[in-house]
């Protein structure tokens, strides 16, 4: 890639994109309090949203916009706890009005505190937007007491007549597995969608982080829309099986942590120190002996920003949906400066040239440390019990 004399003048960090932003960042806010976005609004203000062709892509027949807003941030899953509620709902609606029509959650995420503001936020214009959320845990619906993975048809069924109450909504655009059960075959799974399908309850559905077996042997059973895996400039696993499979089959693929728990918006350097309940304190990437050398590929993508006047989130995302166009990545936020920029990444293109030029310089970095913490680890790729 070829720089100019000007490349250190025309990059544009995260802190120099919220410094130009700020006031439009009040307008915003200003905005929502004269709107007044509450929760027993009879009548919405919500402004139209801005949505265009080249904004929209497919998961197999659904469309979404180019990129999604992943929720779970605002349950604290960064530390600091449960973030404001009304203030994730202006969020929610301010990335409504800015076109994004793609909105993921789960009921573990909370747990069911995040559906619940999701399903307030939207309630408005819900048959405006695709709601995503996921199943796969064996929760007591009233304690919320975890009592560890199922993805029995009784427990799939409790899980979506919960999630249709949070929700406020009668039916789930896309019901993801979160993650494959090892002792319940995937046909019964697949068998206890088609059913919620029939019934109206789902429309579509999709798996996170299975194995591929399990992917041809529920796709052979009930068409699947998206696979929701782990994907990113660091975390490059899908493109070696996963995306072939997806294109091969015709499903979507959605990337989750598509900017490295914050590592590609330039939040996470050799001083950084997480606080109490920060889950990237464990993440291997990231500790003192790690990233160092990670930090070479930060910089890596600085040069590729520095060269097309866009921050370091913005090239992150683009170089996703440069992949496939029907990957959809789904970046989380609690604030709106940080989401107003991660959208500018529907502005930035790589052409095929520099899309291989990039990839290629990327080669050349090694990365160190496993791609996430062990427990997380464990229950990707897993394969569903045979069917007897």
């Amino acid at each position: 890639m070829k720089k100019s004399n000007d490349d250190n003048k025309n990059f544009v960090s995260r802190r120099q994109f919220l410094t130009r932003t700020a006031l439009a960042g009040a307008g915003l806010l200003i905005s929502q309090s004269v709107f007044g976005f509450l929760s027993n609004a009879k009548n919405s203000s919500i402004a139209a949203p801005k949505v265009s062709s080249s904004t929209k892509r497919k998961l197999g027949s659904l469309e979404v916009s180019a990129l999604g807003l992943g929720c779970l941030p605002m349950v604290g899953f960064y530390g600091g706890g449960p973030r404001d509620k009304n203030e994730m709902i202006k969020i929610i609606q301010n990335a409504y009005e800015n076109g994004v029509t793609f909105f993921d959650t789960a009921e573990i995420y909370g747990p069911f505190l995040d559906e619940e503001i999701l399903g307030e936020a939207v309630l408005h214009f819900r048959k405006e937007v695709v709601i995503a959320t996921k199943f796969g845990f064996d929760i007591d619906q009233d304690t919320k007491q975890m009592r560890g993975l199922s993805s029995k048809p009784e427990i799939i069924r409790k899980a979506v007549e919960g999630m249709l109450k949070r929700l406020k909504t009668d039916y789930i655009d896309l019901l993801y597995q979160h993650r494959v059960d090892p002792n319940v075959p995937i046909e019964d799974v697949a068998g206890t969608i088609k059913d919620l399908i029939k019934e109206g309850k789902v429309i579509h559905w999709g798996l996170s982080e299975p194995g591929l077996n399990t992917v041809r042997r529920a796709h052979s059973e009930l068409p699947v829309t998206a696979i929701q895996n782990e994907y990113s400039l660091w975390t490059r696993d899908p493109e070696a099986a996963v995306l072939p499979l997806c294109e091969e089959l015709g499903i979507g693929f959605v990337p989750w942590c598509p900017l490295g728990y914050g590592f590609f918006a330039g939040a996470i350097n050799e001083n950084t120190r997480f606080g109490q309940g920060d889950f990237r304190a464990i993440l291997p990437r990231v500790t003192p002996e790690n990233i160092k050398q990670n930090l070479k590929l930060l910089d890596y993508v600085k040069h590729w920003a520095e060269s097309k006047n866009a921050t370091l989130s913005q090239i992150s995302l683009a170089w996703l949906q440069a992949q496939k166009p029907w990957v959809v990545p789904i970046p989380g936020t609690t604030q709106l400066p940080h989401l107003k920029e991660n959208l500018k990444a529907n502005d930035v293109s790589f052409s095929y040239a520099e899309l291989n030029e990039f990839n290629a310089g990327l080669a050349k970095i090694q990365i160190a440390g496993e791609r996430n913490a062990k427990m997380i680890m464990d229950g990707m790729g897993v394969e569903a019990a045979p069917k007897k």
